[in-house]
């Protein structure tokens, strides 16, 4: 198949949905990629890096698409600033797709990548199942995001992260309270161990305590009564009671601690609300909030998307899209993620897509017209 590898648009996008050392990979395989010119400088790779990789370079993004067979994507389609359409508009019709497509806040891109009968597939509905870890790009980026969210905090608190005993005195570590312990929480769990702060982690399900307490953070208890979990042990959507249970556990925590880092999201839902502006009142002067749900709604009441909020003495940062702030590492990474499905949808194209496969009934959007995905085609109807 002919790759294609266009430029992304979204603004502040730094990653490219394929780097340099991936082309002999699926060049050994039959497969060719061509790439829009300057793609891949935001991850300071240029096209030279492509062509000697064996890549083609192609002057724009109309070319891209006009010669693809198989479209490679980081953000979701929007529309094309130089042609005026959306970008599932340029998909050749009957051709492929795969990278994110955020159904839910995207729905006129599934649509018209449907009527165009583009066979497509979403990076974030990859299914949370052993064989598909080396596809989980949400998890990939979630390393990154909870990384950086501690550099981030780190750079904004008005003190030092760690215990420092000088001749002019000893300095307190800092107290770094972590909520939520999926992979972005624990990253930054173990982020902050690293650069030397007391870590306090928070996490309703009870089955990630020993993860939390093996990178040296404390585990803070809740009394609870409900299961926190879905099956496959990430968090749910819980009860007003739950959720003021969860509240009252945080504020408890809040007084002393200098930077918060919250990740608690629900797939396809509003994040809840952790903490409230009275919640805020009770941190220390100069203290960091930094909300990793901000994009979707945010699990602080006063973050607002990408920006940061001043109040109380406290500074609230709205992180969003905080991989592209390690374009390198996330091109790296998201590239193997997406070669990695790639090369097991398409791995005898004479057979065609087994839509019985569970990484292929779960991933694919649309395929001959259709909206295969139950959850997707519940939302757009």
């Amino acid at each position: 198949m002919r790759i294609g590898v266009p430029k992304e648009v979204v603004h502040g996008e730094m990653r490219v949905a394929f780097v340099p050392s991936a082309v002999a990979q699926v060049k050994k395989k039959g497969h060719e990629v061509i790439i829009e010119s300057s793609a891949g400088l935001g991850s300071m790779f240029s096209d030279d890096h492509y062509e000697k990789a064996g890549a083609t370079i192609v002057k724009s993004a109309k070319d891209v698409y006009a010669q693809a067979e198989i479209i490679f994507k980081v953000q979701p389609p929007v529309v094309h600033p130089a042609t005026g359409k959306n970008e599932a508009e340029l998909v050749r019709e009957g051709t492929s797709y795969i990278g994110y497509l955020a159904p839910f806040t995207g729905a006129e891109a599934i649509r018209i990548l449907a009527v165009r009968k583009i066979t497509s597939f979403a990076m974030e509905f990859i299914p949370r199942i052993t064989r598909a870890q080396s596809m989980d790009s949400l998890s990939s980026m979630a390393t990154l995001a909870g990384y950086k969210a501690v550099i981030i905090a780190a750079d904004h608190l008005p003190r030092m992260f760690p215990l420092l005993m000088t001749a002019a005195g000893s300095i307190s570590p800092a107290t770094v309270l972590v909520l939520g312990a999926g992979v972005a929480g624990l990253q930054a769990i173990a982020t902050a161990k690293r650069l030397g702060a007391k870590v306090e982690a928070f996490d309703p399900r009870i089955a990630v305590k020993e993860q939390i307490e093996s990178l040296g953070a404390t585990f803070i208890p809740m009394d609870i009564s409900e299961d926190a979990s879905t099956a496959g042990g990430y968090a749910k959507e819980q009860s007003v009671e739950f959720l003021r249970k969860e509240q009252e556990a945080i504020a408890a925590r809040l007084p002393k601690a200098d930077v918060v880092i919250t990740t608690a999201q629900i797939f396809g839902k509003k994040p809840p609300i952790l903490i409230t502006e009275e919640m805020v009142k009770l941190m220390p002067p100069g203290s960091v909030i930094v909300d990793l749900a901000a994009e979707q709604g945010g699990n602080c009441e006063l973050t607002r998307s990408n920006e940061v909020v001043q109040k109380y003495g406290v500074s609230i940062h709205g992180a969003v899209n905080l991989p592209s702030k390690v374009p390198i590492n996330a091109s790296q990474m998201y590239t193997k993620n997406l070669v990695t499905l790639f090369l097991y949808l398409f791995s005898d194209p004479l057979k065609g897509l087994d839509f019985e496969d569970e990484i292929v009934k779960g991933a694919c959007l649309t395929h001959n017209g259709q909206i295969r995905n139950e959850t997707v085609k519940q939302l757009l109807h």
